[in-house]
């Protein structure tokens, strides 16, 4: 035991010390010495938190609130089953029974021999190519029989990761209709040159003929200002599904007080049937960047943080590849494309899997190494984000439209889309589908329209933004993708007529009811009460009553939630009730009231210890 913790400590300080010993950095230490060891042993959360001067319970306490951290051995393979209804839909469950058998493990335990644990994780974002699996963190898209077959032959041969068949990891980007973003043919630093000729222009001119330094220098001063003005003309509106105008969230950031400025990427797209991010990421990562430094320039940042979902962990390499390409080719650090003073760089910060820190304040709890739980609002981020400093937060698909309205201008970006809707929607459409995968589109095209491209026949219903979006049916098939009419942060699920529209509503109320974070009674309490109504009628036990309180539980969660996780998460169960309430009414034991507890039969082991069974031993008789 000794010899294991005098390996361990330097190992653990070599960790820390990377992080410069910084608590900011306590979940990507926690994440680095768990990759490093498999888990996080007890002594190496000694070690840390000595080493950051912190509590050890702030250690443990952080640890324990991400779902990828383990405080116990998990096994040399972690295999996580994505368990999206999608995943659902094409066999998931089947094919995890198949490989616990031949692990001969139990799902969510660790093999008697320490070798492997099998378990099941949230959406995994391969919507369009399940079912899926992570095993050590690393995506295995389109699972069959043979395949699972093959992972297990492999962990029972003790096969390193690294060295299973190359073919297994391929991840496709799927992009079936390609418009102004996923077809934007820019070069890396196209936008930031854009944005920085924009704001000189005509300033230089005017500084030659008045001979004026002065001219020149207000004129250089007038370049952050150009760009902003661009994006707001534009009236570009959040990709994350809220849609709050992006330029009126840098104006507000730009000129909040305060001693630096944040430029935060949320690719944390933990949505379920959401996957468009990835794709950006995967071959689109120098546009992203590009609109984070053109961000950076707008509101005068000169640090910036992409939070990448651990589900993505396996794209941190290629990544931070991207970005060092581009710091050799002066689009990030000191003098950014020789323009002095114009000093930006990017730091990945990954995640740990947690839902809730898709919400930018959580994220920035997270950001900050602590837990990602909510915080109270106001303040908001734009005056008291990252270290309680101005800090702007967009998710990936935002920052991309940034990039390209610093090139082609904010007026030719708001004669894309509606009136209301400017630009395009990148849609991750998956489910009963011919061809799932990424399409985009102007704002305003017709729920119908995405249908027929998609080649989905006989379609039921959509989910539209995920569970926390609402789900419609086919009379409603002529609506739009628009803000006015139907947001999205990009989901966009189709179920077929032969699927249960209540186990999809059923699958959903335990993702919420996993997902969170613990942190207020009524969504801790509330969407675990969601779930046991949903079990109670899966398992032919329900009444009126169930649908009765489940009502109930919405009008509380809608009032006294924390976070947007508690207020919607009632959204996917009410809209199916209704519109498909004949799926929960066939499955409910009595349509009256039925107590989901007998007291008088919970009483008949009192009446036979007293050896009374007459009418006053009875509740119901005595009623």
């Amino acid at each position: 035991m000794t010899e294991a913790i005098a390996d361990l400590e330097p190992r653990v300080r070599r960790i820390v010390t990377r992080w410069d010993h910084d608590p900011t950095g306590l979940v990507q230490i926690l994440r680095e010495v768990q990759e490093e060891f498999g888990y996080l042993p007890p002594p190496a959360a000694v070690e840390i938190a000595r080493l950051l001067r912190i509590p050890y319970s702030r250690v443990t306490g952080v640890a324990s609130f991400y779902s990828f951290m383990a405080l116990q051995p998990r096994g040399a393979y972690r295999v996580l089953f994505s368990d999206n209804i999608t995943d659902r839909m094409a066999g998931n469950e089947r094919l995890l029974e198949a490989l616990c058998h031949r692990l001969w493990v139990e799902p969510g335990k660790v093999s008697e021999d320490g070798l492997v644990s099998v378990g099941r994780t949230s959406c995994t974002g391969l919507c369009d190519q399940g079912p899926a699996l992570l095993v050590n963190g690393i995506a295995l898209p389109a699972l069959t029989d043979e395949r699972v077959q093959n992972i297990g032959e492999l962990i029972l041969a003790r096969v390193p990761v690294a060295d299973w068949p190359a073919e297994f990891f391929v991840v496709h980007d799927n992009v079936r209709r390609a418009d102004v973003m996923l077809a934007h043919g820019l070069k890396p630093g196209d936008p930031i040159r854009a944005a920085l000729q924009r704001g000189t222009q005509g300033w230089s001119e005017r500084a030659a003929n008045e001979r004026s330094w002065r001219e020149a220098y207000v004129g250089a001063a007038q370049g952050p200002i150009a760009t902003l003005e661009e994006v707001k003309r534009s009236n570009l509106r959040g990709r994350g599904g809220a849609g709050f105008t992006t330029g009126i969230k840098w104006e507000a950031c730009r000129h909040a007080t305060g001693l630096e400025r944040y430029v935060v990427c949320n690719a944390d797209e933990g949505e379920p049937g959401t996957f468009k991010d990835r794709v950006l990421l995967t071959s689109h990562a120098d546009l992203l960047f590009d609109g984070m430094t053109v961000a950076a320039y707008a509101i005068g940042a000169s640090r910036g943080f992409l939070y990448l979902r651990g589900e993505y962990r396996y794209l941190l390499e290629q990544v931070e590849s991207v970005l060092e390409r581009r710091r050799e080719a002066n689009l990030l650090g000191a003098g950014i494309c020789g323009q002095p003073g114009f000093d930006f760089d990017i730091r990945v910060h990954v995640g740990a899997g947690s839902y809730v820190c898709g919400e930018e304040s959580a994220l920035i709890e997270s950001l900050e190494g602590k837990r990602g739980v909510p915080r109270n609002r106001p303040p908001y981020p734009v005056t008291n984000g990252y270290k309680q400093q101005p800090t702007i937060v967009n998710n990936v698909e935002t920052l991309c439209a940034a990039a390209l309205i610093a090139v082609h201008g904010g007026d030719w970006y708001r004669g894309l889309g509606t009136l209301k809707s400017s630009g395009t929607k990148i849609l991750s459409v998956a489910g009963d589908v011919a061809r799932p995968g990424l399409y985009e589109y102007p704002f305003g095209v017709t729920i119908r329209q995405v249908l027929d491209d998609c080649g989905a026949v006989n379609t039921q219903a959509v989910q539209v933004s995920g569970p926390s979006g609402m789900c419609i049916d086919a009379t409603e098939f002529g609506r739009r993708i628009a803000f006015e009419d139907l947001p999205t942060a990009g989901a966009f699920t189709v179920f077929d007529a032969s699927r249960d529209m209540f186990e999809v509503a059923r699958n959903y109320a335990h993702f919420f009811a996993h997902e969170s974070c613990g942190f207020c009674t009524p969504c801790r309490v509330g969407t675990s009460m969601l779930v046991a109504a949903m079990d109670k009628i899966h398992a032919g036990n329900g009444t009126q009553h169930e649908l009765r309180e489940m009502n109930r539980l919405n009008r509380v969660l809608l009032m006294s939630a924390h976070c947007g996780l508690g207020h919607t998460a009632c959204n996917p169960i009410l809209d199916t009730l209704k519109r498909f309430r004949p799926a929960y009414e066939r499955k409910l034991r009595s349509l009256e009231f039925t107590p989901s507890f007998d007291v008088d039969g919970a009483l008949g082991r009192a009446r036979q210890m007293t050896g009374r069974d007459d009418a006053g031993a009875h509740l119901e008789e005595q009623k």
